[in-house]
């Protein structure tokens, strides 16, 4: 197989998997609430309900959503200047894998570009900032984030977006790394990429969709990846 193109997920696979305090989160969102009156615990739950509705919408129907469409779910008005606490809160779970500079040298060393494919939320100059403190930003050669286009995956739109974001174009020639059977693994195959999986995730039960991937190969560490591709 000619391997064209390694498009990888963010969380959970790029970044080591953590369990999310999802009141904690609600309450660090509270924080950019304006006009209104309490303390930005009284948001909270608002914003917990709204959190869940943006999932469902992109677990049942590929939709993707943003920030600002958190808020308005809820029916609060925010300030995106104040959303430090939010950030901050997420800024520990964003670090980036060890061994991901040393696999994604050795794919561009090979003529492989690289990709990034995200369900996401955030802006990309949040992911930006990110990829670019742990040094591996100019190592990507293309990369989506939902929160700029309308799908979020397992659509076969996303990945054809993440697809050209590299500048491939034959999804049999493209190899998709994630940590979700459902949206990463399912969706790749149904997109007609080839699919790894990195399996240590918790993935919340709201989260789960209605089918299973059966993935092409394993990968218990990310540099296992290079061997893996071999045998593809």
């Amino acid at each position: 197989m000619q391997i064209d193109a390694v498009i990888f997920d963010w969380g959970g696979t790029l970044t080591k998997w953590h369990d999310i305090d999802f009141h904690e989160e609600a309450l660090a969102l509270a924080h950019a609430v304006v006009a209104t009156e309490g303390e930005p615990h009284v948001h909270v739950d608002a914003l917990q309900r709204a959190n869940q509705v943006v999932w469902g919408r992109s677990r049942d129907h590929q939709q993707s959503s943003t920030v600002a469409d958190l808020f308005d779910e809820a029916g609060l008005e925010h300030d995106p200047e104040l959303l430090s606490h939010y950030r901050e809160f997420w800024e520990p779970h964003t670090t980036t894998d060890a061994q991901v500079a040393p696999l994604f040298t050795w794919l561009r060393e090979r003529g492989i570009a690289v990709g990034v494919l995200s369900n996401t939320v955030w802006p990309r100059a949040w992911h930006e900032d990110f990829f670019r403190r742990d040094g591996v930003l100019e190592l990507i050669d293309g990369d989506v984030y939902t929160s700029e286009v309308p799908w979020t995956k397992p659509s076969p739109h996303a990945f054809g977006a993440a697809m050209e974001a590299v500048g491939a174009t034959d999804p049999a020639r493209c190899v998709y790394v994630g940590d979700r059977l459902y949206d990463d693994i399912w969706g790749a195959h149904n997109a007609g990429l080839k699919a790894i999986h990195v399996p240590h995730s918790i993935i919340p039960a709201e989260q789960v969709g209605h089918s299973e991937g059966m993935p092409d190969a394993v990968a218990h560490e990310l540099s296992e990846i290079p061997g893996l591709l071999d045998r593809l």
